[in-house]
């Protein structure tokens, strides 16, 4: 007889391992199917000054290992492997990986969101050095400096609202003479004394000694590029949640992620989505294992129903 497990975590960044160490302390028969590494998006950043318990900072890829080595500790399995479709239409679902079919009772979806690219040349390599997608996250260490932020939508405007209370300057560049964001954001930030509007532009390069210190910006109307010291860019301009490989089988809103509130549950029962995948107001490390505590619970409920 084929395997079946209670639970199958597709994914293990933060929500994922989170959910993992709660399910199988409860003895449920868990595993975690990640194509990379623990920690996800989590792993690719130096210093996580915002995650409770590490008064020096953590940097994600320690963190990341800790919460697989927290979870496998209490018999949580992971499976390296790539997910590439599933089949949600039975009590048992069917996960399909590059290494073959799973099978189980619930289904956690846990793949987050990836942040859009400007795709400018040293872009992958200055991640982290200068360059950043989450200025919650990385702007405690531009205190007194220089940033770029890239985008007009709500969260660009968010993120360069939070750096100019931490930052010396603050560039906004965006490609449009006036910004998409809802107005609500707009008063705040035009009286930021500190923030200055590069309207019709956008980053297309970035000078570099080891780290960022300086952007090349172009302005789209004229063609006009100049270049302006600073010591790190942030690129706001949306994420694209990982959903591509569920085939319409759980309903998503209208920007890709996966509709779920607080309760984690989707629309399908028996399958919940967590972390940054799913519709939420905050991404951040600590809602996403948040999430992961709150989908076990349910679907220990449900569980307990289907048995």
């Amino acid at each position: 007889m084929e395997h079946i497990y209670d639970m199958i975590i597709i994914g293990g960044g933060p929500s994922g391992y989170t959910a993992a160490l709660y399910a199988a302390r409860a003895g449920l028969d868990t595993v975690v199917v990640e194509r990379m590494a623990a920690g996800g998006q989590m792993a690719l950043t130096d210093i996580i000054d915002n995650y409770p318990g590490f008064e020096e900072g953590v940097d994600g890829f320690t963190l990341g290992m800790k919460m697989q080595q927290g979870a496998e500790r209490f018999g949580a399995k992971t499976e390296y492997a790539e997910v590439v479709s599933v089949d949600f239409s039975g009590k048992i679902k069917k996960v399909n990986t590059t290494s073959g079919e799973l099978l189980s009772k619930t289904v956690l979806i846990s793949t987050g969101a990836n942040p859009r690219e400007l795709g400018f040349d040293g872009e992958k390599e200055l991640t982290g050095r200068g360059v950043h997608y989450c200025a919650h996250c990385d702007g405690g260490f531009y205190r007194g400096k220089t940033v770029v932020v890239v985008g007009g939508g709500n969260s660009a405007v968010s993120d360069a609202l939070h750096l100019s209370r931490i930052a010396k300057k603050v560039f906004l560049v965006h490609r449009r003479d006036t910004l998409r964001a809802t107005k609500i954001y707009h008063d705040p930030l035009m009286k930021a004394e500190n923030v200055e509007f590069l309207w019709n532009s956008t980053v297309v390069g970035v000078k570099n000694d080891v780290r960022v210190n300086g952007a090349v910006i172009k302005n789209v109307q004229s063609g006009e590029i100049k270049e302006i010291e600073c010591d790190a860019v942030f690129v706001s301009i949306g994420r694209k949640p990982a959903t591509e490989f569920l085939g319409g089988s759980v309903e998503l809103d209208s920007n890709g992620y996966i509709v779920a509130d607080e309760t984690t549950k989707t629309n399908v029962d028996g399958v919940y989505a967590i972390g940054d995948v799913r519709t939420k107001a905050l991404r951040q490390v600590v809602t996403a294992v948040s999430d992961g505590a709150v989908a076990v619970h349910f679907a220990e409920e449900y569980l307990s129903f289907l048995n």
